[in-house]
């Protein structure tokens, strides 16, 4: 008896660290791809973004610097593929073979000339966004993954300073 309690334990076990070890939407699709010469490919390991709490970059005096360093202390990870070569077969394909039911979308664009964006987000059980994709054709196709606890906040703020280091703002308005 205690055998079995034991297997049940262990199996339970296992299907709890393979639940909270599941991938993002670039592991899903691309681990085919990350070696193909015909993709151009950007990995930030988790290890690096860590790094960042620990980097003297630019004057914490700059509140841009000091907002994106403050969001970039909560990301896991940023993959982005891309290429040129047959950019509809491949987001074609990505729609197909990516659960974008597990995401909810935020923005989609489709024009005539048959360019489609993909915006979507998955949250957590706390209703915390644990994932940006952003899948993309046109002249190129583009899968952007940033994995980790995204404070859309934080990318507000961050987007608000943006605009007031901004000298061609002033010009357009």
């Amino acid at each position: 008896m205690k055998r079995m309690q034991m297997l049940l334990l262990l199996a339970f076990l296992t299907g709890a660290v393979q639940a909270f070890a599941q991938p993002n939407a670039i592991d899903k699709y691309f681990s085919q791809y990350v070696e193909d010469s015909r993709f151009s490919v950007i990995y930030i390991s988790p290890r690096l973004i860590s790094m960042f709490k620990d980097m003297n970059v630019g004057s914490m005096d700059d509140k841009e610097t000091a907002v994106l360093l403050d969001i970039a202390k909560d990301l896991k990870g940023l993959r982005i593929l891309s290429t040129d070569i047959t950019p509809e077969k491949f987001y074609k394909e990505a729609r197909e073979k990516i659960n974008t039911k597990e995401y909810e979308v935020l923005m989609t664009i489709r024009d005539k000339d048959g360019d489609n964006v993909d915006f979507l987000i998955k949250e957590n059980a706390d209703k915390k966004v644990e994932e940006l994709l952003l899948l993309a054709s046109g002249d190129d196709f583009l899968l952007m993954s940033f994995v980790g606890n995204i404070d859309l906040d934080k990318v507000s703020k961050l987007a608000d300073e943006m605009k007031k280091d901004d000298p061609e703002k002033d010009k357009n308005d």
